[in-house]
């Protein structure tokens, strides 16, 4: 028997990253996944890798309001007709110094970022609370705890997934449905690390600096994978965590309860 027998979750952002290995993960522990994103080709590769009894794709520009009626419809309809969990993966991140960002740059990631996670409670809360109950898990980020440099309209949008998270969680509590938030630190990730995008591969030297950032700035020595927020994103969907809502869960390495001098 797998943790999630007989659930059917909503995945965003799940054509690679962290998305695409909890779709995966989902599945493999007995859960119907709709594959959510806008990333075409990659997203039907891999819900065809899992295989049509477990997954199915679907385009959804999480900011678009009407993307997501389309997906729950979609969702209702190839897993009979109900839907029980979210996870609201999908994200964006664009560096830069905070008074030099463009607005229309700022307002990007926030559509994206914390719009996206809004127009995902509000269009699957009412299909969980019908199915009975159910979770939903958001996507805020070490960033949306503590300060970092050079990711402003990131942070900022990661800070409010975790406002919106308490109150989903309290207004949706006695609805049955728990809602809680995942705060990773550095996750080897095509957003993470643009390297990856890159047919080839990064470059040994790109994987190396990046290597050595994170041996000197994480505690447990290294960047996280995209399969241990999975993992995290499993616990929270599942039995394992029925008595926890309304709460972040940080998943760093370590980064985050201090620097070290070593």
């Amino acid at each position: 028997m797998g943790k999630l027998d007989g659930r059917v979750v909503v995945i965003t952002g799940a054509a690679r990253g962290q998305g695409e290995q909890e779709a995966r993960l989902f599945a493999a522990e007995g859960a119907r996944v709709l594959l959510g994103d806008v990333l075409d080709e990659r997203g039907a590769a891999v819900a065809k890798d899992i295989g049509e009894d477990r997954a199915r794709y679907v385009r959804l520009d999480v900011s678009r309001e009407e993307d997501w009626a389309a997906a729950v419809a979609t969702a209702k309809e190839a897993f009979g007709g109900s839907v029980d969990g979210l996870v609201n993966n999908a994200g964006i991140l664009r560096f830069n110094e905070l008074t030099a960002t463009p607005l229309a740059e700022f307002q990007q990631v926030v559509q994206v970022n914390q719009v996206g996670a809004f127009l995902g409670i509000k269009a699957v809360a009412p299909e969980i609370e019908a199915a009975g109950g159910g979770t939903i898990v958001n996507t805020s980020s070490y960033t949306g705890l503590t300060g970092m440099a050079y990711v402003g309209a990131y942070a900022a949008t990661k800070a409010a997934i975790l406002g919106l998270t308490r109150v989903a969680a309290l207004e949706l509590a006695a609805k049955n449905i728990r809602v809680n938030a995942m705060c990773p630190g550095a996750v080897d990730t095509p957003m993470a690390n643009p390297g990856l995008l890159d047919p080839a591969g990064p470059t040994a030297e790109s994987r190396d600096a990046m290597a050595e950032l994170y041996r000197r700035v994480v505690p447990m020595g290294r960047v996280g994978r995209p399969e241990e927020i999975a993992r995290l994103a499993l616990f929270l969907t599942s039995e394992d965590s029925s008595y926890i809502t309304g709460q972040p869960f940080v998943i760093d390495g370590g980064w985050m309860a201090g620097v070290s001098i070593l």
